[in-house]
């Protein structure tokens, strides 16, 4: 199994894909040991000194104003924890516990925290023993970081509140541990608040978010392609020429796909010969690129944000190289909760120019020759007009999806924390936006190769036949009398959730960019 080794430095998005989605083991490096027993150190001397700092001798936000004696520090960091695991609603999924858990963690051996070996090492075990902690939907305002999700992660590892076990059964934390021969940890000064601060669930939400992102744009672009030539369209606005004028590298990257994927088509630039001839192709086919292409510059800004933020130390406060310990700001998730928004915002334009080159396949009167509703004998069927309905159902939701969460903010904390990012909830909802996106390609895909099938005596594309023989074989059927539609949209949903639309064009294609 791959196994990542955290250093001090950070980690990359394959390593968090890595270990979020495929259960690669972690290990901690020798300078990420040695960084943090440094750190520990400088906690441990100001801890024995009698004037208070923030985090090892104080209360915590509103109540910082306290000093707590040496007898109750102990207490402190187990109380923090505890009273911080206060999330409620339904369980967040498995990959996105270990994403928070191991970003925590990649911080925590930065050797800016304080946090002792042990506890850096206790958190690498429970991750590698395939432990998942039960976090809870509701909790996070994305400052002072994800505050209640990372509490009911350290709340695990005092062997406390409840767990998944590898087999995903669901027990207190304590069992999984013995179970599993990991001695619970017993937090001591700084530690406790350490371990709840930062952005880490919210970042490795945008990290994954990136990753399926990457390939719904490649899908996106192919089925893109396959409705303009199930429309009888002209590949000729796709030419380099024409997007080098207007140098987005996205949008060119969108267009080139597209006119990788028509490459050999007898379906293209047929409008001239209709009885009343297009001019122009509508903006949902002529202008796919550079709404596409404007979504993956989007995307390559939120790489930027995740990059800066993966060799970050979030944490408040912090133990600088020279030894001083200093609170700080780093926490707030404005940079993250941005860019997750802006993510929902270009996802939710996609699927909706998606839908609507669907609803002209469906349309007889905009659709150059096809059946209505691409039905076997209209009127006696109905075929995929109901499938445009749920299409159109997800796209309003997908709108909805797109109001900005970072625009927001609530105080809490007594007006302490007067200014808050609500990233998590920013993340939260892009993953549904994302999941939605999805099932509206599958939609456009499963019309698309359909309307192509049905321009009976013109030979599409090398790329098209090699998506409609995959889609095929996995399930999806073929034009044809009215039937219960909706294993078949299941099937097409999954086929581009699993990556199969672009494994079915880049072998024919090359890859795609």
């Amino acid at each position: 199994m791959h196994t990542v080794v955290l250093g001090t430095s950070g980690t990359t998005p394959q390593d968090v894909i890595d270990v979020a989605r495929h259960g690669a083991r972690v290990e901690l490096s020798p300078e990420a040991v040695s960084a943090l027993a440094a750190a520990r150190a400088v906690v441990d001397a100001l801890a024995a000194k009698p004037e208070p700092v923030y985090g090892v001798s104080t209360g915590f936000g509103a109540l910082a104003t306290r000093h707590i004696s040496q007898e109750l520090r102990a207490q402190l960091q187990r109380n923090i924890v505890r009273s911080h695991a206060a999330g409620m609603g339904p369980r967040v999924e498995r990959e996105v516990v270990r994403a928070l858990m191991f970003l925590r963690l990649k911080t925590v051996c930065s050797g800016h925290t304080g946090v002792r070996p042990e506890v850096a090492q206790t958190m690498a075990d429970v991750l590698n023993a395939g432990i998942t902690p039960v976090v809870h939907e509701y909790g996070s305002l994305g400052c002072s970081g994800d505050l209640a999700p990372l509490s009911h992660c350290a709340l695990a590892l005092m062997g406390e509140g409840d767990a998944e076990g590898p087999d995903g059964t669901v027990k207190p934390a304590g069992e999984l541990l013995a179970t599993a021969g990991i001695e619970p940890v017993e937090l001591r000064e700084k530690e406790g608040l350490a371990l709840l601060n930062g952005t880490d669930g919210m970042l490795g939400m945008l990290i994954m978010a990136l990753a399926d992102l990457d390939t719904l744009y490649k899908s996106a672009d192919i089925t893109a392609a396959l409705s303009l030539e199930a429309l009888l369209g002209t590949e000729k606005v796709l030419e380099p020429e024409l997007h080098a004028i207007r140098p987005h590298p996205g949008q060119g990257a969108s267009a080139a796909n597209m006119l990788a994927v028509l490459e050999g088509s007898g379906l293209t630039n047929h409008f001239q010969e209709e009885e009343a001839p297009r001019v122009q192709d509508a903006y949902s086919v002529r202008c796919a690129p550079q709404v596409a292409g404007a979504g993956r510059d989007t995307m390559a800004h939120a790489r930027l944000v995740a990059e800066r933020e993966l060799a970050a130390a979030v944490d408040n406060p912090v133990v600088l190289r020279d030894g001083q310990v200093r609170s700080n700001g780093n926490f707030h998730g404005a940079p993250v909760a941005y860019v997750l928004d802006f993510l929902a915002i270009v996802a939710a334009d996609l699927g909706s120019i998606a839908e609507r080159r669907t609803d002209r396949l469906l349309d007889k009167n905009r659709s150059h020759g096809l059946p209505p509703f691409l039905a076997d004998d209209a009127g006696v069927d109905s075929g995929l007009m109901i499938a445009q309905y749920t299409q159109a159902a997800l796209v309003s939701e997908m709108k909805r999806l797109a109001v900005p969460a970072s625009a927001d903010s609530i105080p809490s904390s007594a007006m302490q924390e007067d200014h808050v990012s609500m990233g998590w909830s920013a993340a939260r909802k892009l993953r549904t936006a994302i999941d939605n996106l999805n099932r509206i390609i599958a939609v456009e895909l499963y019309a698309a190769t359909r309307g192509i099938e049905l321009r009976r005596g013109l030979t599409p594309a090398p790329a098209s036949r090699a998506v409609i023989a995959a889609l095929r074989a996995a399930g999806v059927e073929g034009p044809g009398p009215d039937r219960f539609l909706a294993p078949d949209l299941a099937a097409a949903d999954a086929f581009v959730r699993e990556g199969g639309l672009v494994a079915a064009v880049e072998p024919v294609t090359g890859p795609l960019a």
